[in-house]
Parts: structure tokens; C-alpha cells; sequence
């Protein structure tokens, strides 16, 4: 006998489905000791090439979403992972305990259903059932048929119910899917690499993030999860690799939002012999590329608002931008003081630490990234916030850096990568003491990457973009959660 779940705590529904399952176990029926399925079509496919299939024999298997009719006809709507079919089935062609077992199905259950398809007199394409087989037993009942999954936070918490019961969840899953193969077939057809690096490591650096950490108990050592893939992926333009990217999650100890998760997809790519110039070029060809493949077309409308990707990408500096949105012009401002005092004037909020450089960032972030809806390159960052990238030659001050914007949203960030060993220590000097000044999101020294700068990295242009965010754009969803099969959700208990 099944082990039902105590009646105080679980509803007769579910009191009947255990029921059931042991009323099929003792007629020697257990579904769940079947191992496979005999399914050799798709529902879609039958329903697109409906004259090929008429009158053939298949064998289709999927989950049952709707039940119809009474006593000796039946109609049933079966879904797979292409779509849905109807099921006719009469007790006629089953048979008297067949046909039995049929009625007892529930919605939920999965089966197996082998007929030739056919044509109803309403013009609907479905399988006439020959032969019937449960290979699973729903235990617990689905969320009603006419109001669906419709509580956010649960919808998240069992993304398997939601999948099932809302179509436009799972297309946008498969959206996301063909959007990864999309990027890696142009990278790979403009001479890319793909490879993997460490998810452990002993300094977690490329970003500004603080990492989560954790204990290798083998060689009681200290690790951190990667906040990047930035610096192993230099060691291997070191290496002579050239040309490489990686896709995988990385892991920031940060608060969650509509754009941000703890644990995210980031893609990043390095390209010897080339600068951020040449990493523009490829942003908005790729950024064309899978929209075009993906989508059909170039142009993209999140939340009402329609962006070109078809059109030449803006580009402008973070100096004219902050002066364009904030009248502010940074260029007259010559001391770390005299930006403090513009920042108080403002109501720009800074920190004691805070350069002039950070102050430049902190008032595009205020003032101008809102603005920055149709793709958009702002280049030229700060120093002090670019602890990896190359100066400007022209004006030390400011680094060969971009950030690629849509909708307001950073999408990408990119450099022409600092390939200087001793500017690098200095670099890492810098951000050590902001570190020693509270600041958690500092990097640290890195030691060994220092070194494989020291044997000699070319110029080399790197960009990371935001896969998740690319995601909710193409697909219009409000929530990095909408585009993360499994985002991170607070435990229920708290």
C-alpha cells in the first residue's frame, strides 16, 4: 500500500488520487514501475503536417491538462513539450476495463495514447486512441484550470507547476535557450573559443562585488566564489589562446531585485590585437545578430517602448553625458574638493573616500543613465572605478572603457584591457586601500595574475555582457526572476 499523507493534513482530492494509485497497484498496474515510453511524435509536429499524418498510426505521450464528455466518448487535451493534442476515446475500441482505467485518469496524469490521427467534425486535429497507458500518477492536483499559477512568489518557488500551467513562461525559456546558442554560434564563427575557468578561487576579483565565501576542507583553505571570469580568462590571452569567451554563473553576495540575483549568467570575451573600439563593433553586431535570429527582426519592444538595434549604435562620453543630463561639466573641475562641493550642491550622495572620479560616476548614475534608452555606448569612464583598464594616452585621467546601455540598463561593460604589470601592482595598491577603508567591494591583489602580465599580455580588448538582462529584454519580462528557471527566494519560514 502507497503511504498517504495524514487526512488532517492534505485535502479528500488528494485522498482520492492515493487512492487511486493503490487501487492500480493492486491490479497490477503501478505506473510507476514502467521506465519508458513507446512515443515517437510530437503533438506539433502531427498538427503541422496534418496530411502527412492523416490516417497514420502514433504513438504520442505527454501530460493530461482537460478531461470532456460522458459515458462511452471521451476527450481529452495531452500536452508535450511541442504543444497539445486532443485524444478521442471511445470505450468501444478500448474495451470495457481499458476504457475503465481511462476514466479514472486525472488531470495531471501521464500518459501514453497510441491511434491514427484524424480530423473532427469541428475540424480538430486529434488521435483517435487505440491503446492507453498511465506512465505517471499525479498525486497532487494542479492549480485550477481558469485561474492558472497566478501567485508571483509561488510561481518562482515551484517553477515546475508554473511551467505546466503557463505557456508563456516556458516560451520564454526557450527563448532564453536559443539566445545562448545564438551567441555562441556568432562568437564561434568569428574564430572564438570557447573554455571554462575555476568557479573557486582563492582571490575573487575582475569586478567590484563582495564574494560569498566558503571552506575547502581538504586543504583547510579559504575560497571564494568567482565574481567574474575576467582574470583567468587574460591568463589564457597570455597563453596564446587569442580569442576566448566563457558563459557560466557568478556569484555576487548582494541584495536581490528585479535585476539582480545573487547567482547570474555572465558572458565574457577577450580579443587580443584589438581595443574597446573593436569590442563596440562586435557588441552591436552580435546584439543584431541574435535579435535577428532570435526575434526576426532588429527592432525590440520592452514594456511599450521600442529600441532599434538595426540602427548604428550612439556613443558618447561619461563627461558629455553627466554634462547633457546634469549641466554639470567635469572637465572644469580640478580637485577632488571642488567635485565634493559641485556633488553637495547637487544632492549628490558621496562617502569621505570618494575621488573625483567616483563623484563623476556616482552623477551619471543620477542624472544620466535613466536617459540612456536606445543602445548606447558610454565610454571613457574614470580612473578610480576602472582598476583594470588601459588609460586613455591623451588623458591619464580616464580609461579606454564603455558601458553598453539599453532601456537604462547597463547591459555590458567593456575596456581596452590594462596589460602593464607595474600600472596593474599600483592598480591593485589602490584598491587594497580602499579596501582598508571599508570599502567591500575592492579587489585585491592578485599575485599570480600579476605574473602572467609580467610574461606578457598583447593589447587585448574584453567585454562581459549580462546574459539574464539581454534575456528580459528580448523577451519583455519585468524581473531578472521572469528569465531564471530557479531565482534565489527567500526561505519560507522567514
Amino acid at each position: 500500500m502507497s503511504q498517504k499523507p495524514q487526512q488532517a493534513n492534505t485535502s479528500d482530492v488528494i485522498k482520492v488520487r492515493y487512492d487511486k494509485l493503490d487501487a492500480l497497484r493492486e491490479a497490477g498496474r503501478d505506473p510507476f514501475v514502467i521506465t519508458t515510453s513507446d512515443r515517437d511524435t510530437l503533438t506539433e509536429t502531427i498538427k503541422n503536417n496534418f496530411e502527412e499524418y492523416e490516417n497514420k498510426d502514433v504513438c504520442v505521450a505527454g501530460r493530461l491538462l482537460s478531461k470532456r464528455g460522458k459515458g462511452k466518448v471521451s476527450f481529452m487535451d495531452l500536452h508535450d513539450r511541442s504543444g497539445k493534442i486532443q485524444i478521442f476515446a471511445k470505450f468501444d475500441d478500448l474495451g470495457e476495463e481499458e476504457y475503465g482505467f481511462l476514466k479514472k485518469w486525472d488531470i495531471g496524469d501521464i500518459v501514453e495514447v497510441k491511434g491514427f490521427v484524424f480530423k473532427t467534425q469541428m475540424g480538430e486535429i486529434s488521435v483517435h486512441a487505440k491503446e492507453v497507458k498511465l506512465l505517471s500518477k499525479s498525486l497532487k492536483p494542479l492549480p485550477e484550470k481558469y485561474h492558472g499559477l497566478t501567485n508571483t512568489d509561488l510561481r518562482y518557488r515551484q517553477r515546475y507547476v508554473d511551467l505546466i500551467m503557463n505557456p508563456e513562461v516556458k516560451d520564454t525559456f526557450v527563448k532564453r535557450s536559443k539566445i545562448i546558442s545564438s551567441i555562441r554560434r556568432y562568437l564561434d564563427s568569428q574564430g572564438f573559443m570557447e573554455v571554462e575557468t575555476p568557479m573557486l578561487v582563492s582571490n575573487a576579483g575582475g569586478a567590484s562585488a563582495r564574494p560569498f565565501e566558503t571552506h575547502f576542507n581538504a586543504l583547510d583553505e579559504d575560497l571564494k566564489l568567482r565574481i567574474s571570469l575576467e582574470l583567468y580568462l587574460k591568463r589564457l590571452i597570455v597563453g596564446g589562446l587569442e580569442k576566448v569567451y566563457e558563459i557560466g554563473r557568478v556569484f555576487r553576495n548582494e541584495g536581490v531585485d528585479t535585476r539582480h540575483n545573487p547567482e547570474f549568467t555572465l558572458m565574457e570575451l577577450y580579443q587580443a590585437y584589438t581595443d574597446y573600439n573593436g569590442m563596440m563593433d562586435l557588441t552591436e553586431n552580435l546584439y543584431r545578430h541574435v535579435a535577428q535570429e532570435v526575434l526576426g527582426t532588429t527592432k525590440i519592444t520592452y514594456n511599450g517602448v521600442e529600441m532599434d538595434l538595426g540602427k548604428p549604435f550612439e556613443r558618447i562620453t561619461m563627461l558629455d553625458a553627466v554634462k547633457k543630463y546634469s549641466g554639470v561639466d567635469f572637465n572644469e573641475i580640478h580637485s577632488d574638493e571642488e567635485a565634493k562641493a559641485v556633488a553637495k550642491e547637487k544632492g549628490v550622495e558621496f562617502e569621505n573616500r570618494h575621488k573625483k572620479g567616483d563623484i563623476l560616476n556616482l552623477f551619471f548614475e543620477e542624472f544620466a543613465e535613466e536617459h540612456m534608452i536606445q543602445p548606447t555606448f558610454v565610454m571613457d569612464h574614470p580612473i578610480e572605478i576602472s582598476p583594470l583598464t588601459k588609460k586613455k594616452p591623451e588623458n591619464p585621467d580616464y580609461v579606454e572603457r564603455f558601458e553598453f546601455f539599453m532601456n537604462g540598463w547597463e547591459m555590458a561593460n567593456a575596456y581596452s584591457e590594462l596589460n602593464d604589470p607595474i600600472d596593474q601592482r599600483e592598480r591593485f595598491k589602490a584598491q587594497e586601500e580602499q579596501l582598508a577603508q571599508g570599502d567591500e567591494e575592492a579587489n585585491t591583489t592578485d599575485e599570480d595574475f600579476l605574473n602572467a602580465l609580467e610574461i606578457g599580455m598583447p593589447p587585448t580588448g574584453g567585454i562581459g555582457f549580462g546574459i539574464d538582462r539581454m534575456t528580459m529584454l528580448l523577451t519583455d519580462s519585468a524581473a531578472i526572476r521572469d528569465v531564471l528557471l530557479f531565482p534565489t527566494m527567500k526561505p519560507l519560514d522567514k
